[in-house]
């Protein structure tokens, strides 16, 4: 089969297109033909093997050499084989998952444990942009933020990935919400569902005279106690992502708001979704909000498989409206 795969660390062109044994799936596991993935920052970040911090924490990234040799977080596909110890899926069926990688070949194994059937509104393509970013967003609101309807909430990044779905979900689960995003990106944000929108170019949201009883920050931009000044006494400040950094970010800005959290009346988080256990459960609550219409994913463009490298590309500038999905 063919796959791009990542020999060391470097740049999205370095990952070399190949021929590699298509893998046999274990007892529990199910070997799906990939269809569609996503470029993000997940990916890229690996790419790099930044920030370099996390090469001497526990996950995935490697000392001196990639963890992951295939990358692609997002999978949506058909099941080409099952193991034998596997109910449920069978060959043909449609399905999504988020995985740790595997997602930028032609097919890869998937525990079925992490598997779900693909929501029946979705495309393949629609799908790839569900798992990571979704799932994200769903942890963040509903778990991490305990929204509760009539809450006032803010989504710092509203136009990107995890941002279109943070703001789609609150507004599903009755929140009012507002979007921080670039002035292009406005309408968009507004069109998911948002209430106000506020133009991160030209007003320094921190300084607003609303109070907030959730912050989504999935950009960045300002630090914890910046956002402090805007939450509500009880509120909660949820950190899902922060800027690029070489050496520690966007970590160091997730461990600034945890080391704040013991000294304030706030709460302050932050969501991780590689230590989320529920991974089925969650596509499957994502699926029911995805089928009934109240969240849709919002892509920006899709690149061919072959194309891959410049999709990473793309979204390491930071620009990206929703998700890059890449059609195999």
């Amino acid at each position: 089969m063919k796959a791009f795969v990542m020999r060391s660390y470097g740049s999205p062109a370095d990952l070399e297109l190949a021929d590699v044994p298509t893998p046999v799936p274990g007892d529990d596991e199910v070997l799906v033909r990939v269809r569609a993935t996503s470029a993000q920052p997940y990916d890229w970040h690996h790419v790099r093997g930044e920030p370099r911090l996390s090469r001497v924490m526990p996950g995935t990234l490697g000392l001196r050499r990639p963890g992951i040799e295939i990358l692609g977080a997002d999978v949506a596909g058909e099941v080409a084989a099952v193991g034998r110890d596997v109910t449920g899926f069978a060959p043909g069926d449609g399905v999504f998952a988020l995985v740790a990688g595997g997602g930028f070949a032609e097919y890869t194994c998937v525990k079925a444990a992490d598997l779900a059937p693909l929501p029946r509104t979705l495309s393949f393509e629609q799908a790839a942009a569900v798992p990571l970013a979704g799932i994200t967003a769903l942890l963040a609101v509903r778990d991490d933020g305990r929204v509760r309807s009539g809450q006032r909430v803010l989504v710092n990044g509203a136009s990107g990935g995890v941002g279109t779905f943070a703001v789609q979900l609150a507004v599903a689960m009755g929140a009012e919400v507002t979007g921080v995003c670039s002035g292009r990106n406005a309408d968009l944000v507004r069109g998911i569902g948002a209430t106000d929108v506020v133009d991160r170019t030209g007003a320094d949201v921190t300084r607003d005279e609303r109070s907030f009883d959730l912050v989504v920050d999935a950009a960045g931009g300002h630090s914890a106690w910046a956002f402090r000044r805007i939450l509500t006494h009880d509120g909660t400040l949820v950190v899902v992502g922060g800027p690029a950094g070489r050496w520690v970010q966007p970590a160091g800005h997730a461990f600034g708001a945890l080391a704040l959290n013991p000294f304030v009346s706030q709460r302050m988080t932050m969501t991780d979704v590689v230590g989320s256990g529920n991974r089925r459960a969650d596509l499957l609550t994502l699926t029911e909000y995805l089928d009934d219409g109240r969240v849709v994913p919002v892509i920006d463009r899709g690149y061919p498989f072959a194309e891959l490298p410049e999709a990473l590309r793309y979204s390491e500038e930071g620009r990206a409206r929703g998700k890059i999905v890449v059609t195999l």
